[in-house]
């Protein structure tokens, strides 16, 4: 008998409305998740601003996850878990780029009709994105000054980022392990190696490709982000004090792994 003097779900229908262990709802924990969308005003476009911008923190949580991933397989030698979880994390930031769509669809008009009830909340403050930035490889403790409102626990987790090995740690790892010096003066040398012997070290290479993939898609992004900033509010100040689109802008040249763009040069 099941429980309650049921009757006994057979083990091939467990799965489905006979099981009833666990709902849809429950399982996503929806209840939850859509009473987070609470807007200051009543511009109608605030609830499109707040979904936008969640989302995009749910899918810098599943980045963070993966590049971790990633790169404690790099430590482990196995290049290619490194490349499978490298492909999920590249569709994923084209998703990102591709969110700026739908929220361009609100116009400048539109916005301001609530960006006076945001300051001085920003999105320089989010911490997953730093955190992003910092495992792969844009570390500057200079931030941590940055993130007044955050929490004891967010503070610690920005730490833990800047002290941590970044995937460029991991890379580097990944060489010396196939007998590659990695020291500075010699580290161009190993590249161009694995450059050049496709035969012996292709695996390296492509690893090597799937870093400058997430470096190259990173800058489209922000690229794009400042874009759709000036598009929004022309030279304005960011709500959080920055300059905006100038600070924005400024941050478009950054590279993640810049020795594995100059090793273009060298080929």
């Amino acid at each position: 008998m099941g429980i309650d003097g049921d009757a006994p779900v057979p083990p091939h229908r467990r799965f489905g409305e006979e099981g009833g262990r666990l709902s849809y709802g429950g399982y996503l924990r929806l209840p939850e998740l859509l009473a987070q969308q609470r807007p200051q005003s009543e511009a109608p476009d605030e609830l499109l601003f707040i979904t936008i911008h969640q989302v995009y923190e749910l899918w810098f949580k599943l980045l963070l996850h993966e590049l971790e991933n990633a790169r404690e397989a790099m430590f482990a030698g196995e290049l290619w878990r490194a490349r499978h979880l490298f492909r999920r994390v590249h569709a994923v930031e084209k998703v990102l780029i591709e969110q700026v769509d739908v929220l361009e669809t609100m116009t400048p008009q539109d916005f301001l009709m609530f960006r006076e009830k945001l300051a001085p909340a920003s999105g320089f403050q989010s911490v997953q994105f730093r955190e992003l930035e910092f495992l792969s490889g844009l570390k500057d403790e200079r931030y941590l000054g940055s993130f007044r409102h955050a929490s004891d626990t967010e503070l610690a987790r920005l730490r833990r980022r800047l002290e941590e090995p970044t995937l460029w740690d991991a890379y580097l790892t990944a060489l010396s392990q196939r007998g590659l010096p990695v020291s500075d003066d010699e580290i161009m040398g190993s590249l161009l190696a694995v450059a050049r012997d496709r035969g012996s070290y292709d695996d390296l290479w492509q690893l090597a490709e799937d870093l400058l993939t997430h470096d190259a898609t990173a800058a489209q992004w922000r690229m794009r982000h400042v874009q759709m900033v000036e598009r929004q509010i022309g030279t304005k100040s960011g709500t959080g004090g920055s300059t905006g689109a100038p600070y924005l802008r400024g941050r478009t040249r950054l590279h993640y792994f810049p020795l594995l763009w100059e090793l273009r040069a060298w080929l």
